[in-house]
């Protein structure tokens, strides 16, 4: 019989390469780039006249939902030209969150920091290009100087925004979106790999045990789908709320 064989527990944080510098985490964000552009290339290529269904439905709903669920609600209609890039973050960061609940991978691209950085860099270069495109460079002193603040406390507002503006928007963006998902893929492995040492082990006495941490990975993995969703949802409504206050400002 087959045995079961989970990563080993010193993969947790770093996997093999598959060959130089592309390990397993590379493969994944490029099957979930692809995976993306295939299911939106067939659905372009459905009839749109008629009723959707298979992918197209899929894609129609995406796109819904990411206009009437991230984009109305933080940026409302004149948003709307900004859904191909919210909708491709969303899709990707999702898709690169699911592996993280599929035996033997077990691991979501953006628990290594990498692909979050990298993300959240891009929504960072976005923002403040569009703020400088709407305002000019009164965008700076806009973000600095908010209206309504008396004077002599300008001197403690400006550094204050300024940083949390322009630094800790990208780091926040990062650290939520790795951590979140490092820490469901560390209990996801934990409980796998106690569940396999338990189960076919060579103590007889043990193997009844290991239905407790199985009972609890299963837990974690449904736990783990929402988390998988919920965080490619936070982080893409963030970006829409940036991009948004960096436009309008005076929402």
């Amino acid at each position: 019989m087959l045995a079961l064989e989970f990563p080993p527990i010193n993969e947790i944080l770093r996997w093999k390469d598959l060959f130089p510098t592309f390990n397993k985490v590379a493969l994944i964000g490029v099957a979930a780039a692809l995976i993306a552009i295939v299911i939106f290339l067939l659905a372009s290529n459905q009839d749109g006249l008629k009723a959707p269904k298979g992918v197209r439905n899929l894609a129609e709903t995406i796109v819904e939902f990411i206009e009437e669920q991230i984009i109305m609600p933080t940026m409302g209609r004149q948003g709307l030209g900004w859904t191909p890039f919210l909708l491709s973050l969303f899709v990707f960061i999702y898709l690169c969150n699911v592996p993280g609940i599929i035996p033997i991978i077990y691991m979501p691209a953006t628990a290594r920091i990498a692909i979050p950085l990298v993300l959240s860099l891009l929504v960072w270069v976005v923002f403040i290009g569009v703020g400088f495109k709407h305002q000019g460079i009164s965008y700076i002193k806009n973000s600095l100087f908010p209206p309504g603040v008396p004077g002599p406390l300008y001197i403690l507002v400006a550094p204050i925004e300024f940083i949390s503006t322009f630094l800790v928007r990208p780091f926040s963006l990062t650290v939520r979106l790795f951590a979140n998902m490092l820490a469901g893929h560390i209990l996801l492995v934990t409980f796998a790999l106690l569940t396999e040492e338990l189960v076919q082990g060579d103590s007889w006495i043990l193997k009844p045990v290991g239905v407790l941490p199985f009972f609890m990975l299963m837990f974690i993995t449904g736990f783990e789908v929402l988390v998988g969703f919920l965080q490619a949802y936070i982080f893409t409504i963030l970006a829409s709320v940036y991009i948004g206050g960096a436009a309008h400002p005076e929402h």
